[in-house]
């Protein structure tokens, strides 16, 4: 197939473009390459890509309408849409970034499948879309009606402006809430990858919380195969003969649902780092520091949507994924 990545030299649509790439697929790749983090990594990732004959990539941002069209041309048969201002504390220092590309961006591309509709567009949100709920696991039914942040909010309104889109022009749209997602070549900003650099530095590590926190960690591999999945189940129209599925999310009146992607077992924040000194052979530092602004005490995906649509849940562990990303690590920056 043909298929759009948006975000291709970020963590995710690395991953995810890589996989298709090693399928057979066609890929076209859009990213901005901005310097959230250190453009190396993205640069990195790109050459990679650039390696695989079918491989096209644009370096562009999303909020470029005339540029993005160009490289949209004459449309896709599949695109995941990763691109996006990442980071939930980072909201705090610099808003209008999260505007600009998550919300202004993501129009740019809806008008785009608006005018050239692809078989199945999947769409990234985020975890962080269900806020306060005290509730858990978190089902995709739930309220998610209290961002904490506006990272939180701009990914919720990514869900209900694609949502209106699917309804007013029939675009099957999933849109995948991803949960804590880690592995190689992950973002500097994420826990984990502060964790090894700190550690291996001889610095303390940040436990918010006072760690008392817990994460529904989840191997970047485990969700590229969630979305290989998910890719061949475009969401039946409002209607069809589809039997009902227990707690699917699907909209009464658009080719739309949404998806959680998580391992579905969360993990204490000290038994993650204990798998962390493990795979270092090192001991950390701890500086333990109140619950910040906007976080969160816990995330728990059920991910009884995904398994009834695709077969298919997350069962990496991190006492395996851990070490994955320790190797890279080392490797990658010779540690």
């Amino acid at each position: 197939m043909r298929i759009l990545v948006t975000g291709a030299a970020g963590f995710i649509g690395f991953h995810m473009a890589r996989r298709l790439l090693e399928r057979g697929d066609e890929v076209v790749g859009i990213d901005g390459f901005t310097p959230y983090y250190n453009v190396a990594l993205k640069h990195a990732r790109q050459e990679i890509l650039d390696q695989h004959g079918l491989y096209t990539g644009h370096r562009l941002m999303l909020e470029d309408a005339p540029a993005l069209e160009r490289a949209y041309g004459d449309g896709f048969d599949i695109v995941y849409h990763f691109a996006a201002q990442a980071g939930v504390r980072y909201s705090l220092e610099n808003p209008r970034a999260y505007t600009d590309a998550n919300l202004v961006g993501t129009f740019n591309l809806l008008e785009l499948l608006r005018a050239k509709p692809p078989r199945h567009a999947l769409l990234a949100s985020t975890s962080s879309v269900y806020g306060a709920n005290a509730k858990i696991p978190f089902f995709e039914t739930d309220s998610a009606d209290h961002p904490l942040t506006l990272y939180a909010a701009s990914k919720k309104a990514n869900e209900e402006m694609a949502h209106s889109y699917a309804h007013l022009f029939a675009i099957p749209t999933t849109m995948l809430r991803f949960f804590t997602v880690y592995g190689p070549w992950g973002r500097p900003d994420m826990a984990l990858f502060k964790f090894v650099e700190a550690i291996l530095r001889g610095e303390p590590i940040d436990l918010y919380n006072h760690g008392k926190m817990r994460r529904d960690f989840t191997y970047v591999a485990d969700l590229v195969e969630a979305m290989l999945h998910l890719l061949h189940n475009a969401p039946p129209a409002p209607g069809s003969t589809h039997g009902p599925i227990a707690g699917d999310s699907l909209s009464p009146v658009a080719p739309w649902r949404v998806v959680n992607i998580g391992a579905g077992q969360p993990v204490e924040l000290e038994d993650f780092v204990a798998s962390v000194e493990h795979a270092l052979g090192q001991t950390a530092k701890r500086k333990l520091l109140p619950m910040q602004i906007g976080d969160v005490p816990a995330t728990f995906a059920n991910t009884d949507l995904l398994k009834a649509l695709t077969g298919y849940r997350p069962s990496t562990p991190i006492d395996v994924g851990v070490p994955h990303f320790v190797d890279w690590y080392r490797a990658h920056y010779h540690a």
